[in-house]
């Protein structure tokens, strides 16, 4: 039985989608079947990474239940598969489209639970995919709700930023504790100096894990050459050998086990 992994962060600039991304790249070069749903309707971003159009449907439509999911989803297997499968389900970039998602009423979104809740039927068993790995909206949006409802595991990215510190530890506190959840945290873009030896690592860990009252399931170096690739590239796909995608490969192998 594959998982739903949901990314999720209290405000946005927390470097999610770029984990998501990557982690989703790391699960296929080790073989597995993947799919990556970009389900932020307020700011998409996959279409610009993945820079694909969509073959038939977005990711709107099949919440709306204009079609199924299959034709939705976009197989980038040749241009970024390795091992595994690749796919993944754009949200509509359009302005209007975006304007109207943000619109939705709490019916809406009730029924949109039901749509990704069936997910786990479709992508899941039927279509045999490993993982399905969930771009949320940062906040406490339905929409996102709706995604850690529907997930099997949800990982809240957070940075050292205070503010953000302080909101994940209202989130955590106020919404997850509502869900039967395995959750997890991300602390991403750390000082590497924070990290530089066993024992500083350790007593970073163990303050945030008291700070959250969640697990830490990774802390992520801050790296330049990261920010500067900018998303024109998949960082773990075309850097092997690089400590990110090393993290990310550590990372991968936690959430497995967790």
């Amino acid at each position: 039985m594959g998982k739903i992994i949901a990314l999720h962060s209290y405000k946005g600039g927390t470097g999610k989608t770029l984990l998501s991304v990557n982690l989703a790249a790391t699960y296929v070069k080790k073989g597995k079947n993947v799919c990556l749903l970009d389900l932020d309707f307020r700011a998409p971003s996959l279409h610009a990474v993945f820079k694909t159009n969509n073959s038939e449907r977005w990711l709107n439509d099949y919440l709306n239940g204009v079609c199924e999911i299959d034709k939705v989803l976009v197989d980038v297997t040749q241009e970024h598969g390795r091992s595994g499968k690749f796919f993944v389900g754009l949200a509509n970039p359009a302005t209007e489209a975006i304007r109207e998602m943000s619109a939705k009423d709490r019916k809406w979104e009730m029924r949109a639970l039901g749509r990704l809740l069936s997910l786990k039927t479709s992508l899941l068993n039927d279509m045999h995919h490993d993982y399905v790995i969930l771009d949320t909206s940062p906040g406490l949006q339905y929409s996102s709700i709706n995604a850690i409802v529907s997930a099997d595991v949800v990982l809240v990215v957070t940075s050292l930023d205070a503010s953000d510190i302080k909101g994940t530890q209202r989130m955590t506190r106020e919404l997850y504790d509502l869900f039967d959840k395995k959750t997890g945290i991300l602390m991403n873009k750390v000082l590497p100096e924070i990290l530089s030896s066993k024992k500083e690592k350790q007593k970073f860990y163990k303050h945030f894990n008291s700070v959250h009252k969640l697990p830490i399931l990774e802390a992520i170096p801050c790296f330049c050459d990261v920010l500067r690739a900018g998303g024109t590239y998949i960082f773990s796909e075309e850097k092997t050998e690089h400590p990110f995608t090393k993290t990310l490969d550590k990372l991968a192998t936690k959430i497995e086990e967790f």
